[in-house]
């Protein structure tokens, strides 16, 4: 749910996490682009998991395979469980 300010409209975080992947597919219309836009102008957080969002993005289409760290398995699906 976007909320009006002054005259633009302001995205909460959690709108944002929920547009991430169609932003980054290209799958949002022009607004709601800008909207983002002046988001993560201002929001660390959300830049920062945009950026993570997008590296995750290139790591899986890379056909390169890597040594995981002892215990990487387990530490992920204990953090997933939170």
């Amino acid at each position: 749910m976007r909320r009006k300010k002054k005259e633009f409209m302001v995205l909460s975080c959690r709108e944002v996490w929920k547009e991430i992947s169609n932003y980054l597919e290209g799958e949002v219309d022009a607004a709601l682009r800008a909207d983002l836009e002046a988001h993560f102008a201002q929001c660390r957080h959300c830049t920062a998991l945009l950026d993570g969002t997008r590296n995750v993005i290139v790591l899986t289409v890379d056909q390169r395979t890597f040594t995981l760290p002892a215990g990487f398995s387990q530490r992920l699906q204990e953090r997933l469980r939170m």
